[in-house]
């Protein structure tokens, strides 16, 4: 367990990443991997976990979308302002070798853009597939490029206004039908998660997903964050998770649990 209470972080800078997305800076010497959380505290309103966007000496980022209370106060806090944290917590990705695939779905490219950050500095073969509702709503577009190479990125929306019309899953199977993948790597949505999951189980190409759940405490105490049937923590055991284990994770892409623990669909 790590900073089981949280510690007062100042913030260094916030900067627009896309339409109604955020990231936040916070002066911090917290080491955090790709795939890691931390536990954010606001001070009367709530504590939630973000997947760590941006780690370097001395400071570490998470990228928000303003969609609750929470969020949305989060989203409108300025460099100076103070905050709480802890963590961080959480299994991270495991990078191999090869010629690996890694898609992001909106902002659920966060953890994977750091995981990028890694493979590029230990000279690792990567495509990137990065899909949103629409242009407006892509992240980090000009961080892969820089990382793996505009070639190297294919980019998908809803509605077409940026990339390729169609769903991340398209892509991936065109990849998949014309050259060998070492390793997929996936972060986003329920559905597009249960989705990339499945296409590399029956293709046979191993690979692994960070899933978000609803996470209380963060170190496994609580049990909020636990799957149906498998019960294993997303805290703990996750929220990477590789292929075979996210198969048997029947809730994946169905439902997840509220705050009260009551089953929502998704």
């Amino acid at each position: 367990m790590k900073m089981e209470r949280p510690q007062i972080a100042a913030i260094k800078r916030v900067e627009e990443e896309a339409d109604g997305i955020k990231t936040i800076f916070l002066n911090s010497s917290m080491k955090a991997r790709h795939g890691q959380f931390i536990m954010l505290w606001l001070p009367r309103i709530d504590e939630k976990p973000f997947a760590v966007s941006y780690a370097s000496k001395g400071e570490i980022g998470i990228t928000v979308a303003a969609v609750g209370p929470f969020s949305e106060k989060l989203s409108l806090m300025r460099a100076g302002e103070k905050i709480g944290v802890r963590g961080p917590y959480g299994r991270p990705y495991t990078l191999a070798k090869g010629n690996l695939v890694m898609i992001g779905g909106g902002y659920g490219s966060a953890s994977l853009a750091m995981l990028a950050e890694e493979a590029a500095r230990k000279m690792t073969r990567v495509k990137f597939i990065l899909g949103a509702r629409s242009k407006s709503r892509l992240v980090y577009v000009e961080r892969i490029k820089r990382l793996i190479g505009e070639e190297n990125l294919t980019i998908t929306t809803d509605d077409g206004s940026a990339g390729r019309k169609g769903l991340v899953t398209d892509a991936l199977k065109e990849m998949i039908a014309r050259e060998k993948i070492d390793k997929i790597y996936a972060c986003g949505p329920d559905k597009m998660l249960k989705a990339v999951a499945s296409i590399g189980h029956e293709a046979g190409i191993p690979g692994e997903i960070s899933m978000e759940r609803y996470m209380k405490c963060g170190f496994g105490l609580c049990g909020h964050c636990c799957v149906d049937p498998i019960g294993i923590r997303l805290c703990v055991e996750g929220p990477v998770i590789d292929f075979g284990t996210a198969m048997q994770v029947k809730e994946l892409g169905l439902y997840h649990r509220l705050k009260s623990s009551r089953k929502e669909a998704i």
